[in-house]
């Protein structure tokens, strides 16, 4: 197939280019690098199916003259530091960046897949998450660019299915993590290893008895390929349902790297989650699909990508994608 990826140079995007590449098809990477890393791009510029458009799509979505079998729009910055830096901008990409690469898949007859995520569902008052629920989101918050931009994305993606009749996908992203996190990510893990890694005290906000359920990102990457392989329109949660007080994660972290680090509390931020775990029936009965990569596992991997940066090789993505039960 021949695939256009939006925010292929970030985290979850390099993954996916990634797998796409080692599955057989071409991919055209675009990204205007706000939250992406050029390191990300410069692994596959060699490769003879890749090719990558410097562009944002918010404003400037490139002119592809070859078909295309699928546009995945994955653009965004992800994390709160970073969305929290470009407001405007992150509200852009999930606005009129999303109805640009509707557009382009709309002329193209190609297939269309959403990237969306768990903040839809804000500060949950359900518990697990299951797609069904329309959420509880704060929408003039610190968070709000964030999640309303996918709140408006997912919107816009339904009527264009209903309306145009494009074939769309909608995954709904838990918290991931893996090799390439930008080291100033700002998110839990890489905030916490890199704490760890420096020999500094752990901080941890609020009292740490918040939630996150954490997958390793092959894990998310065989999730997205298998949706791309079905015919089915509503969202999908992708996470792992194994379910850490943030207290607890950091204790994991803590016994990983140096188990003499010491704990510090912070005032939680605004709008921070008490609660996040997906429920993944939909996913399960649909594609097979439940993470298989233990918490410990992952993290073993993702504190030795983070002990040596310059190696940012390509993973095998083939290993570790076993369906098993969810141990994250």
């Amino acid at each position: 197939m021949r695939v256009l990826l939006t925010g292929s140079a970030g985290f979850i995007g390099s993954h996916l280019t990634e797998r796409l590449l080692s599955d057989g098809h071409t991919v055209i990477g675009v990204d205007n690098y706000i939250s992406g890393q050029p390191a990300n791009t410069q692994l596959f510029l060699d490769h003879p199916r890749f090719s990558f458009i410097e562009a944002d799509v918010s404003t400037n979505m490139p002119v592809v003259q070859e078909p295309l079998d699928w546009v995945l729009h994955f653009a965004s910055p992800a994390s709160p530091p970073h969305y929290q830096q470009h407001q405007i901008e992150t509200l852009m990409v999930g606005a009129q960046g999303t109805q640009n690469a509707l557009e382009l898949a709309s002329r193209h007859g190609a297939k269309f897949m959403l990237a969306s995520t768990s903040e839809v569902y804000g500060d949950p008052k359900v518990h697990p998450q299951p797609e069904s629920y329309w959420g509880h989101v704060n929408p003039n918050g610190l968070r709000s660019c964030y999640d309303e931009a996918k709140r408006y994305a997912e919107a816009i993606t339904f009527a264009y299915h209903r309306s145009r009749g494009v074939d769309t996908r909608v995954i709904r992203i838990f918290n991931t993590y893996g090799p390439r996190m930008r080291a100033d990510d700002g998110r839990v893990v890489t905030n916490l290893v890199n704490q760890a890694l420096r020999g500094e005290a752990l901080t941890v906000y609020g009292d740490g008895s918040q939630t996150r359920s954490f997958q390793y990102v092959t894990d998310l990457i065989e999730g997205i390929i298998r949706l791309m392989g079905v015919d089915f329109h509503e969202p999908v949660n992708l996470g792992n349902p194994d379910e850490y007080t943030i207290l607890q994660f950091a204790e994991v972290i803590r016994e990983a790297i140096n188990p003499q680090l010491p704990v510090v509390f912070e005032p939680l931020p605004q709008d921070d989650p008490m609660q996040r775990k997906p429920d993944i029936s939909r996913a399960r009965e649909l594609l097979g699909w439940a993470p298989s990569k233990s918490l410990h596992e992952g993290l073993g991997l993702t504190v030795a990508a983070f002990r040596q940066p310059q190696t940012a090789a390509p993973l095998d993505h083939t290993a570790g994608t076993t369906l098993a039960s969810s141990t994250d």
